[in-house]
């Protein structure tokens, strides 16, 4: 605790308030799905979720040039009273009736809002964190992080049959009191420095973006590293989306100790909570338990793990056969997690590496585009097909790990010195 009060402030409002971001989005958009797949199908709701991700993205993107325009600070704000703003919207519409669509679209104003705020979120803690401090601030907001995410799809499952309106007024609540503290507490960090990256005069947007990326984009290596990244965050993400929805509809009532009698949507609020507990508690001790292993080993039983843990929740309505995978992908996900952070520390070189972790983090927007697509395949394929489609991820992420790897020791190969 010590060492946490001698950050700067602004580190620790941020890593404080990234707790209140996180369990707002772990309440809202862990049901989003469930709820508008009752309302206008599971097949237009797959669209919906898709327009989510455009949201997003040109929300990132504008706010990146933003804070690099006007500051961390403004932007900050800015992000912060759009999604107060909407929130409170959503709450009127849900309360009014206004339609589903109504509260959906207020919601991908909110996640717009979050996005444009999101890189001057990250620059402000890199501004003020020596280089010393950022792997403790880092794994300090990790641990907010999963804890606001486990408490609020817990709260949420329980919360959603007969009080979602009022989940999503005190999303409202809470992000007017990030607006308020923002507002109060951060302080400006933008570098008076010029970029490292002079971007020519004449070429403005997307333009200009395309510029930046082109080198990034032309590492094959690297692409691969965003492939799977990809494919592993769209199965986390199937727990909220298609098995979320076929939870909701065909898990029965059942007793789960000690949560008592849970249907389908408890259900997934309890799967998510252990998830994410077991990250909490485990990620850690994870690298000591398993630092005998080898690379390749970690990553391909991790993979295998993590798929199959996701198979299984795609097939059964058994409550305890469903925990066990949730362990078993848990397992998996922290075999492979830091291994796959480690490969892109190696592939990003030192030149250009902000672009490097800026394209990297770009696999979040192409997930949620391929789940938007499973969701809508989930209304036609059956359990059994939509396992095998998670299964046929696991064998391309295997593929991808395959090359990157042979890649890595054929350049440690060319870098060791030859005797005289």
């Amino acid at each position: 605790m010590k060492k946490f009060l001698a950050l700067h402030r602004n580190v620790r409002v941020r890593i404080g308030l990234a707790f209140v971001h996180k369990l707002i989005d772990a309440m809202i958009l862990t049901y989003i799905a469930i709820y508008l797949a009752s309302r206008v199908g599971i097949a237009t709701t797959g669209g919906l979720i898709l327009l989510f991700a455009a949201f997003a993205v040109f929300g990132m993107l504008l706010g990146g040039h933003l804070s690099d325009k006007w500051g961390r600070r403004p932007v900050l704000v800015l992000g912060d009273l759009i999604g107060s703003v909407f929130l409170l919207l959503m709450s009127v519409a849900y309360f009014a009736d206004w339609g589903a669509l109504a509260v959906y679209f207020s919601y991908a104003v909110v996640k717009f809002g979050t996005n444009l705020a999101l890189p001057a979120n990250d620059s402000t803690i890199i501004d003020v964190t020596p280089a010393e401090d950022r792997k403790y601030v880092y794994t300090v907001n990790y641990w907010v992080i999963n804890l606001a995410l486990g408490t609020g799809a817990l709260l949420g499952g329980f919360l959603y049959g007969s009080h979602f309106g009022a989940v999503i007024l005190g999303g409202a609540i809470g992000m007017c009191f990030a607006l308020v503290v923002t507002v109060l507490l951060v302080r400006e960090t933008k570098p008076e420095s010029t970029p490292a990256y002079p971007v020519p005069a004449k070429r403005h947007g997307l333009a200009q973006f395309a510029d930046g990326y082109r080198v990034v984009l032309a590492d094959s290596t690297f692409r691969r590293l965003v492939v799977v990244a990809t494919l592993v965050l769209t199965l986390e993400g199937q727990l909220s989306t298609s098995i979320g929805i076929r939870l909701s509809d065909d898990f029965p009532v059942q007793y789960v100790f000690p949560f008592g009698d849970v249907d389908g949507v408890q259900m997934l609020g309890v799967l998510k909570a252990v998830n994410t507990f077991l990250v909490v508690l485990l990620a850690l001790f994870i690298n000591a338990l398993l630092r005998q292993l080898t690379d390749r080993v970690r990553l391909y039983a991790g993979i295998a793990l993590y798929v199959g843990g996701f198979a299984v929740l795609a097939v059964s309505s058994n409550a305890w056969v469903l925990l066990l995978a949730c362990v078993v992908l848990t397992i998996g996900e922290l075999m492979n997690a830091p291994v796959q952070l480690a490969l892109l520390t190696e592939l990003a070189p030192e030149q250009g590496r902000p672009r490097y972790m800026a394209a990297y983090y770009l696999h979040i927007r192409f997930g949620q585009v391929v789940n938007s697509v499973l969701i809508s395949l989930s209304a036609v394929l059956s359990t059994q097909g939509m396992a095998g489609i998670y299964l046929l991820f696991g064998i391309v992420i295997i593929m991808q790990y395959r090359v990157i790897l042979a890649r890595r020791a054929t350049r440690a190969d060319a870098e060791v010195p030859v005797p005289a």
